[in-house]
């Protein structure tokens, strides 16, 4: 039998950088990042932009949601150079009512994963397609509150859309 040691195995390429630009909040930033660098660590790491949380990092919480041209986006799995020439809009760049009817309904506890449950909203109001509340409820299924706000966030984003 041979065992290839670890010298003969293909080594692990870390790729060569890439310059992009992000359009972030109404602002061009160009950035030369490794290919495998995700949106999240972009805006965290290279842009110090750090209102878009570090949940999961395995797309299942949503504190990461960014939008993306118009559209939600789970940052942590998104790769930065798929990005090149978009739109993104970070919590940083949120200026929208549902901010404070997430207040008025004390729709946080710890606030963690309120700037991916904003974006998340406001993409979901875009879409347009969730109506009632148990189809809001499905479409921010993806965003988890684990301080067990969702209740009061729905009726924060009820509200949002003109739904009391």
């Amino acid at each position: 039998m041979l065992i290839a040691s670890p010298t003969q195995v293909n080594p692990v390429s870390k790729g060569t950088p890439k310059t992009i630009t992000l359009h972030i909040n109404g602002a061009a930033h160009t950035l030369e990042v490794l290919p495998y660098v995700s949106l999240l660590d972009a805006l965290r790491e290279y842009l110090d932009l750090t209102g878009t949380k570090k949940g999961c990092d395995h797309g299942q919480c949503g504190a990461c949601t960014v939008l993306c041209d118009g559209k939600r986006v789970l940052s942590c799995l998104t790769l930065a150079v798929m990005k090149d020439g978009a739109e993104i809009t970070t919590i940083e760049g949120v200026d929208h009512p549902l901010q404070q009817g997430f207040i008025d309904h004390d729709a946080f506890q710890c606030g963690y994963c309120t700037p991916g449950q904003i974006c998340s909203a406001i993409g979901m109001m875009q879409e347009g397609k969730a109506k009632t509340r148990l189809e809001v409820q499905d479409a921010m299924s993806g965003n988890l509150c684990r301080c067990g706000a969702n209740m009061q966030i729905i009726d924060a984003i009820m509200e949002g859309m003109g739904h009391e």
